[in-house]
């Protein structure tokens, strides 16, 4: 079984982002940043308490809360 949502891609593992919505203004910075239908995206670490999520993305590490990566669909890479 793959994870639906980036939130419950487990630590080190590798997928490819399918949707995010738009209209969202926590989101539009992530699409700013790389994250869009198509790119590769890892999960690199998390906090000790479950959030915040470090992901890989384009070579670059950016953190960011469940309820955000919530958003983000994924399939297996």
């Amino acid at each position: 079984m793959f994870a639906a949502t980036l939130a419950e891609l487990p630590v080190g593992t590798a997928a490819i982002v399918q949707a995010m919505p738009t209209g969202r203004s926590g989101l539009t910075r992530l699409r700013e940043m790389g994250i869009v239908p198509g790119t590769p995206i890892r999960v690199t670490r998390r906090a000790p308490l479950g959030e915040p999520i470090e992901i890989c993305v384009r070579g670059s590490h950016l953190s960011m809360r469940n309820h955000e990566a919530a958003f983000i669909a994924i399939s297996a890479a």
